[in-house]
């Protein structure tokens, strides 16, 4: 199984670009990935390289920066090339399945996003179309329905 879960803040802001033959999006961004730290010694962080296709690459360009934080969900992807002095250069990246924002943009300062649309929350006002729409959930009730006390059950359980 190749699986990988990831929790890190973008190093630099992300690059987006477009296959030559079939016009895909693809995004690429580096997080912080913080390591475990050990007591007496000084906080480390990987610097790890994640790939996105598609429309999603296309909403993290739109909505990523610089220092947000997200966790990526995906698969890891070695490979090389011979870089210009001749030397092969192994690659390891995450190419990912899934990015959920976290965080409020903007390092906590200025207009956060819902993490499952990329949309601004709505107050009255018009959310701008990112191309996709989370489920809509019934709104919460309240606790009128709830009981007044709690009922003991006098059946034994069966395990």
């Amino acid at each position: 199984m190749n699986s990988v879960i990831l929790i890190g803040r973008l190093a630099r802001d992300p690059e987006l670009s477009y296959t030559a033959n079939t016009q895909t999006a693809m995004c690429r961004f580096t997080i912080a990935v913080d390591r475990p730290r050990r007591q007496g010694e000084d906080q480390g962080a990987d610097f790890i390289r994640i790939t996105v296709w598609g429309r999603q690459a296309e909403t993290c360009d739109r909505y990523l920066s610089k220092g947000r934080q997200v966790a990526v969900m995906g698969r890891i992807q070695t490979g090389s090339y011979k870089n210009r002095e001749g030397v092969t250069v192994y690659t390891t990246d995450v190419v990912a399945d899934r990015v959920e924002f976290l965080g409020s943009g903007n390092g906590g300062q200025g207009v956060s996003r819902d993490t499952f649309t990329g949309r601004e929350p709505s107050f009255g006002g018009a959310a701008q179309d990112t191309g996709f729409s989370a489920p809509q959930e019934p709104a919460f009730t309240g606790f009128d329905d709830m009981p007044d006390t709690f009922q003991a059950a006098e059946d034994d359980i069966p395990f």
